[in-house]
């Protein structure tokens, strides 16, 4: 694949790129470059972690790149997940990895790491410390968000470590690319001011788009990266989100609630799940419906949908009714296989039992 090719594949990933010039430089020069991700285990895995996460690793491996999984315990431990409980997180991070596991992920170019296998490391607490010696508390403290907090809210003295640890986290794991959605954004341009300062190259952040919840978006002012954290999908309110093992008929539960008003193409979560995820996995969707309300309709690409639907050729009804189908198919494999395997069945009773508890 030349250098063209692997930047338009990886275009479709980045819904922001810092820079493209940088990324299109490390192409040319770089046969394998190294992008990270880091994730706190902390509950059931929702489609966006799962199925959106796994088309988009696997994009980036096509084009080459070797990608880097920070298993992110102990930062789940400091922002206290799952009760602060770190035995229970580390259960619940060999749950998401069985579950990328099932549904598609490229493992053959992907490497799982955990952060508490480096916390005895005294090169890896140097970079920490070089880290929060370059910046105030203020600073720090704008990067709350990578935490599902606000800047505003009042942290604990363990968060005010959380993003000087994952900028450490970047230079330790060597990456060129930092692979994480719009939440981590600003943490990913903090790296990016530290890294000549402390003599690294600086990562190009590739961040990618965050999937809508399927309630009604909040109303505000918000832009850009906030306004995509706002709407994101929450595992706090699970009418919000699809969850990898959610069964057939709780998959329509959701979608039928979900909102989609008539002709509005503009934040509809349920034309996101179409653009992000059903064109992603198939190669059309089709609409089955009684010829008194037009007969089937077979859609090739998204734009097509989009264009039907803003015209009010296409009712609400009839495109949840497909998207029920399609999502239940993507998560079919994965609930089957925790329905299946003994050992992933068991991690999947110890998560359950886990949220019921905490």
């Amino acid at each position: 694949m030349d250098t063209d090719s692997k930047l338009n594949l990886i275009k479709q990933v980045g819904e922001e790129i810092i820079n493209e010039e940088e990324l299109k430089q490390l192409l040319e020069t770089k046969e394998n470059p190294i992008a990270y991700d880091g994730f706190e285990p902390s509950g059931r895995i929702h489609i966006a972690q799962g199925i959106l996460r796994a088309i988009n690793v696997n994009k980036l491996t096509k084009a080459g790149v070797k990608f880097k999984f920070w298993v992110a315990d102990w930062f789940a431990l400091m922002n206290n997940k799952m009760g602060g409980d770190l035995e229970k997180i580390k259960v619940t991070g060999k749950y998401f990895i069985e579950v990328w596991k099932a549904c598609g992920m490229d493992l053959e170019n992907v490497e799982f790491l955990w952060a508490s296998d480096v916390m005895n490391d005294t090169d890896y607490w140097l970079k920490v410390l070089s880290i929060a010696r370059l910046n105030t508390v203020t600073r720090i403290t704008r990067c709350a968000q990578i935490m599902g907090r606000s800047e505003g809210e009042s942290l604990s003295a363990a968060q005010i470590f959380y993003p000087c640890m994952q900028c450490a986290d970047i230079f330790h794991l060597e990456a060129d690319i930092a692979q994480l959605g719009q939440d981590q954004r600003k943490v990913n341009v903090l790296a990016r001011e530290v890294a000549p300062k402390l003599g690294y190259k600086k990562p190009i952040v590739i961040s990618h788009h965050m999937l809508m919840g399927l309630t009604e978006p909040p109303k505000n002012d918000l832009t850009g990266a906030d306004a995509a954290i706002a709407k994101k999908m929450s595992k706090s309110n699970p009418d919000s989100a699809i969850f990898m093992t959610d069964a057939a008929d709780e998959i329509k539960r959701k979608i039928n609630k979900a909102y989609c008003p008539e002709k509005e193409i503009v934040d509809n979560p349920i034309l996101e799940y179409c653009k992000f995820l059903v064109f992603e996995k198939f190669d059309e969707l089709k609409i089955e419906r009684p010829e008194k309300w037009g007969g089937n309709m077979l859609f090739k690409s998204y734009s097509e949908l989009e264009d039907a639907f803003g015209k009010g050729d296409l009712h609400p009804a009839d495109l949840k009714q497909a998207v029920s189908h399609y999502v239940n198919e993507m998560v079919k494999p994965v609930r089957e296989h925790f329905e299946n395997d003994a050992d992933a069945k068991k991690l999947l009773e110890q998560v359950q039992s886990f949220e019921v508890t905490r």
